[in-house]
């Protein structure tokens, strides 16, 4: 599983100025995020270099920001690549909570999909059981090199 840093944001300019500021001072490449609104804050999800890191340092700038745990999938780069990974899920019977993707400069992984879904342990298990091509948080370390 992958390590998520989530920040809760009031809904006011500039402040997602100052969650990449503060990420670019501590050398804290950001490899995908998303991003939800509500009327009062938005929700800021990130997949970063160093989520220890980034963790710490957000909080020490007053942010509030906590870590989950999401599965990365491999997909492929080209027209119903996303649509194979749904298939999948549904015919394991497994509910998406959200869900979102970038691609990748990885020479094995064109595009990534991050999703966290519902019973995120039993989810694992049958998506590995299955040959569903997940992805280790090692592979952090290979992006970061690329």
């Amino acid at each position: 599983m992958f390590k998520q840093i989530t920040v809760f944001l009031e809904n006011k300019p500039g402040r997602m100025v100052e969650v990449t500021g503060c990420l670019a001072d501590n050398n804290i490449n950001l490899h995908a995020l998303s991003i939800a609104d509500t009327t009062d804050f938005g929700i800021l999800r990130m997949i970063v270099s160093d989520p220890g890191k980034a963790l710490e340092v957000l909080k020490e700038k007053g942010f509030m920001v906590k870590t989950a745990g999401v599965i990365a999938a491999a997909i492929g780069h080209q027209p119903g690549s996303l649509n194979k990974v749904l298939r999948e899920l549904k015919k394991l019977e497994i509910s998406i909570e959200y869900m979102y993707a970038f691609t990748s400069r990885h020479r094995d992984y064109d595009a990534i999909v991050i999703l966290s879904l519902s019973d995120q342990d039993a989810a694992l298990e049958k998506l590995k059981n299955s040959g569903f091509p997940l992805l280790e948080d090692q592979l952090l370390d290979q992006l970061n090199e690329l």
